[in-house]
């Protein structure tokens, strides 16, 4: 029981550092570079991707062996558009604002390299819960660096944080920040970054492994 919580526990959270879609797979980035100019845009995209992507995880799912093998593909991006367009009649319905932001990004989530990738990888061959859990997890990565690019760039691009003044009005931007060099700049750095803590925490999990080595020779002895 208590493997089986880990590796439900490994599931979910290797979308986050160890296998960020983004950072990690490099995969998604063309909707990550374009919706960071707002920390607004990068939240409404997080969510209605999450969405998808949990949604479109469970019925792939539970369908697999309905499926034919021959026809899968088409299949998964006719359950990835079903909620993609739910997702849009929502926004369109009651956050017109955001809709408009994220313009055509949101209907291209159909074809996300990430949503396909995590159908035809793991969805496909694992059970509900688990298709769940991976659904979670890569969303919460991908929201997770979509909002820190997009508050990195937002700062020190305008000054405003969701919109409120956080530098002073009299503070020079980065106005760079907010065009397309400046968020390939923004993705390297935080890509680095993801490699750099991956490292430690490797690091980290084989010291602790090294010790628990040690104590059951001790013990042995």
């Amino acid at each position: 029981m208590a493997s089986e919580n880990k590796s439900k526990v490994s599931i979910l959270t290797n979308g986050i550092i160890k296998e960020n879609p983004v950072l990690r797979l490099v995969l998604g980035t063309c909707s990550c570079l374009a919706v960071t100019t707002a920390v607004s845009s990068a939240l409404g995209m997080g969510a209605a991707f999450t969405f998808v992507l949990v949604c479109s995880n469970i019925l792939i799912s539970l369908l697999r062996n309905v499926i034919p093998a021959k026809v899968h593909l088409p299949c998964y991006i006719v359950i990835i558009a079903g909620f993609v367009t739910i997702v849009q009649m929502v926004m369109h319905a009651y956050m017109d604002s955001l809709y408009t932001a994220l313009g055509v990004f949101l209907p291209l989530i159909v074809v996300n390299c990430i949503i396909l990738g995590r159908a035809e990888m793991f969805a496909c061959k694992n059970n509900v819960v688990d298709s769940a859990l991976d659904g979670i997890g890569m969303g919460i990565g991908y929201t997770l660096t979509v909002v820190l690019m997009a508050s990195i760039r937002e700062i020190l691009g305008s000054g405003t944080w969701l919109g409120f003044q956080v530098l002073p009005e009299s503070m020079a931007k980065m106005s760079i920040m907010t065009q397309a060099p400046g968020a390939f700049f923004c993705y390297g750095v935080l890509m680095a970054g993801c490699v750099w803590l991956e490292g430690k925490l490797d690091a980290r999990i084989e010291r602790k492994s090294c010790c628990d080595l040690d104590n059951l020779k001790k013990e042995a002895e």
